[in-house]
């Protein structure tokens, strides 16, 4: 395809689809001009300044698992292992072996690398393929004719960038917290920036809100801290450890195979490896430690009350809903990863023409179902690339870091050159629907 494509946030997945395009670029194969639009810096999220680690915590996915991965290109006919080839020279060895750290790696039993590392990797290769990055946050995303207009503000200007294509990424706004402004309530944000910042946190109770990764990093974050007790609460029945063995691996890194599995084989496979689990790693650490309680059931409200905060928790139970109330001295709340965080940018024009292409009004399960083989929602022109929820519908590794060589592959793949006015014909065919 050729023309603009913008990526909202400077992580892995633009890293990864602007470094495929710049050696298609040197093939001679027509690409997009891509651009990432990023608040701060590339790979900011990994770095303790992103509000999402401190940089220190180790990576979850095998560094292997690097912009090219799975070396397996099909974007360039009859040309794809030359392709292969060239991407290896932006691989986490190839980084190591050109910083002077490949040996040492090797003999240290080829560890994870702290997430500062990964942020480290990733800026080499940002700077070797010239990645375009516009410094900027964005507001909000338009639709100018048959182009996108996002709309970014730095400081105190705003601009607005024009792209054929947007592709979003990133796992929303670390500084969300369900009681914020209160000392004894923590976002994830706050929780990292203190731990970055080496102070002790000093409690009794202290409780950490979700059942994820995110939670399970500030979860082994906090045994070196003085607490006494650290319950956890997830809506899962307990805290699940994510499969890890070749067969669950293959399902993320090789998804031929998941278009033939059911809806319900698909989610079941997704709960059981992707979705509110912990890694065997961070089990192990919770085994080890006895102050781990874990609570079932979903937060409904928060009030500071006595020097606590009392969470009230809603739990399902034999088809009876449950309320209970827990006072707690220290909240953590490691819920704050939001895969749909983009979906108040939309503005009028491109909601409306967003909910012509679902059939109905905007939700998450709607987008999920809508997403094709390109990572980009059906239907839909301009193209909008939501890999963060192509995971059902498309494999479960899309969303996270491990197919970055496919997820490049699908989105360098779609075509752009689809009819300019199909949005203008639907506009007089329909209305949107609400």
């Amino acid at each position: 395809m050729t023309g603009t494509l913008a990526i909202i946030g400077a992580g892995p997945k633009a890293v990864a689809v602007a470094a495929k395009a710049a050696v298609l670029r040197d093939m001679g194969i027509p690409v997009p001009q891509v651009l990432a639009v990023e608040r701060t810096a590339v790979a900011a999220n990994w770095q303790s300044s992103g509000g999402w680690t401190d940089g220190n915590h180790r990576l979850g996915t095998g560094p292997e698992k690097d912009v090219g991965f799975p070396y397996r290109s099909t974007v360039a006919p009859r040309r794809n292992a030359e392709l292969d080839d060239a991407m290896l020279r932006h691989s986490w060895q190839a980084h190591l072996v050109a910083t002077g750290q490949f040996a040492e790696w090797v003999d240290r039993g080829r560890p994870a690398p702290a997430h500062r590392k990964w942020a480290q990797y990733l800026r080499w290769v940002a700077d070797n393929v010239g990645m375009d990055v516009v410094r900027g946050e964005v507001t909000s995303m338009g639709v100018d004719g048959s182009r996108w207009a996002l709309r970014t503000e730095m400081d105190t200007e705003s601009t607005t960038i024009n792209a054929d294509a947007v592709m979003v990424t990133g796992p929303g706004q670390a500084e969300r917290s369900i009681l914020p402004g209160n000392p004894r309530v923590l976002s994830i944000a706050q929780f990292w920036h203190r731990a970055s910042a080496h102070e002790r946190i000093t409690a009794e109770r202290v409780v950490v809100i979700g059942g994820g990764e995110t939670a399970a990093a500030i979860l082994n974050e906090l045994f070196a801290h003085r607490v006494s007790t650290i319950t956890v609460i997830s809506p899962q029945v307990t805290l699940f450890t994510r499969g890890e063995g070749f067969f669950e691996n293959t399902l993320f890194s090789d998804p031929t195979n998941w278009s033939g599995l059911t809806l319900a084989e698909r989610r079941d496979a997704i709960a059981r490896t992707d979705r509110g689990v912990f890694s065997s790693r961070v089990q192990d650490a919770l085994l080890a430690d006895d102050r781990i309680r874990h609570l079932r059931g979903r937060v409904a409200h928060a009030v500071a009350r006595d020097e606590q905060i009392r969470l009230t928790l809603h739990t399902d139970r034999a088809g009876e809903s449950l309320e209970t109330v827990h006072g707690f001295d220290l909240v953590i709340d490691g819920s704050g990863a939001d895969a749909l965080w983009f979906t108040d940018l939309f503005t009028q024009d491109a909601l409306d023409l967003i909910e012509l292409s679902l059939g109905g009004p905007m939700t998450g399960e709607r987008l999920q179902e809508s997403i094709g083989y390109d990572l980009a929602v059906e239907g839909l022109s301009p193209k909008l690339f939501l890999p963060n929820l192509s995971g059902l519908n498309q494999g479960p590794g899309f969303p996270n870091l491990s197919c970055l060589g496919l997820l490049s592959d699908r989105v360098l793949g779609a075509d752009l050159t689809e009819s300019a006015d199909r949005n203008s014909r639907r506009s007089h065919e329909h209305q949107p629907l609400r």
